[in-house]
């Protein structure tokens, strides 16, 4: 009961990341208040900006004015003297100006101006022709296609409405009231009519090419996640439904996260997307998976790490739990994919081999010699771990390692 507590506590309240500095070492959340007198120590040295020690690298300095605005256009002010102030008060002469210095830059930001463009077909005659025959021919210019039928929208309004939807997240409900205070009267229900309609008609064969794209690469991370639908077609308000992601793998050369709609969490969706696909296959250790043909399958270690996580108490330790020697391990093998992550295939087979092997023997020894209380939560860490050893093996074991070497970049 207590760890079913801890575990609801810290999905709600809790930090998200996993990073070993807010999980072990007895790190306890910061006050909100307090953290000053908290953290005060009279006799810590004044660092410099050139050497800002932290663990593990120095900072670099901080960012000059110049590489802020080096992208920047620049526009120069002149403070200069009135007609009256040229005036030399000593000879009565006139000032004449012979340099300039630099005293200030400050950032200037020109809020979004918006106007109409109006495209007008021009037509053009031919005086000689009209000349000769008594007939003018003809030409009238033909204007750029719109982007929907009917609409005022251009690409640069519907790109804008898009963006700050989905990448700033920022609802069509609050774009409306924005578009209000800028004097334009634009629904919510207009705006989403522009959303639909242009990805149906732009977007997708973007969208089919990216899937197609993904296909291709050696390796493919899938994962699903739950979504809402508030009205889906015969479906409760309350049910849930999936929202499948699929994700190229960082040394592809070709970054791709493809998320696809689907009303339930059967295997049969993965199937279906991945089917033709036969390099490997990085997941969880959902059995869904497993209907997926012609795969090399492979464990997600981020997912192993994450039921140690939820298995260490509060302020865990190597000392005072279990399940942080098995998050600690899953830290020290992410380390070395870190180091091995710039180094050729060749040498980086060999590396893991060198070195993640013996990680991997000692932590699969360890594993065996925990005896945890059942229905625990480290019981289903190390029940996971169990069931999942092959797939979590695959990245170097040698019965899967040629396969995976003919899979390029994996």
């Amino acid at each position: 009961m207590n760890e079913l507590l801890l575990n609801a506590q810290r999905a709600r309240f809790g930090q998200s990341s996993e990073r070993t500095k807010y999980v072990m070492q007895g790190r306890t959340q910061l006050g909100l208040f307090n953290e000053a007198e908290t953290e005060q120590d009279h006799k810590a040295v004044e660092p410099t900006e050139n050497t800002i020690v932290i663990p593990e690298h120095t900072r670099k300095a901080k960012r000059t004015v110049d590489e802020l605005t080096a992208n920047l256009p620049v526009k120069e002010v002149l403070i200069t003297l009135s007609d009256d102030e040229l005036i030399c008060d000593k000879c009565g002469g006139k000032y004449e100006m012979i340099g300039k210095k630099l005293v200030s830059r400050r950032l200037e930001v020109i809020p979004r101006q918006c106007y109409v463009v109006e495209y007008y077909s021009c037509s053009y005659a031919c005086k000689s022709c009209e000349t000769k025959t008594g007939y003018a021919n003809i030409v009238t210019t033909v204007t750029p296609p719109m982007l929907m039928k009917h609409s005022l929208a251009s690409a640069s309004t519907v790109a804008n409405v898009m963006t700050q939807k989905y990448v700033d997240g920022l609802p069509l409900a609050r774009q409306e009231k924005i578009w209000e205070r800028e004097g334009i009267c634009l629904s919510r229900a207009t705006m989403s009519n522009w959303v639909i309609q242009c990805a149906r008609t732009w977007l997708k064969p973007l969208y089919r090419h990216m899937k197609k794209t993904l296909l291709e690469c050696s390796v493919i991370h899938a994962d699903e996640t739950v979504v809402q639908v508030l009205k889906a077609d015969g479906k409760a308000a309350t049910s849930e439904s999936r929202m499948w992601v699929y994700a190229s793998n960082d040394r592809s050369g070709k970054p791709i996260r493809y998320f696809e709609y689907q009303p339930d969490r059967s295997g049969k969706h993965a199937a279906a997307f991945l089917k033709g696909f036969s390099g490997c296959l990085v997941t969880d250790g959902y059995a869904g998976y497993n209907q997926v043909d012609g795969v090399i399958r492979c464990g997600c270690w981020s997912h192993m790490r994450r039921y140690w996580r939820e298995a260490m108490p509060m302020g865990a330790t190597k000392e005072t739990s279990k399940a942080a020697w098995g998050y600690d391990y899953c830290n020290k093998l992410f380390a070395l994919e870190k180091k091995f992550f710039k180094m050729s295939d060749v040498i980086r087979k060999t590396a893991r081999q060198a070195e993640a092997e013996p990680l991997l023997e000692a932590y699969w020894w360890w594993l065996e010699t925990l005896d945890p209380v059942p229905d625990s939560k480290l019981a289903d860490a190390v029940t996971y771990a169990k069931n999942q050893k092959k797939f979590l093996n695959a990245f170097w074991s040698r019965q899967d390692l040629d396969l995976l070497t003919k899979a390029k970049n994996c």
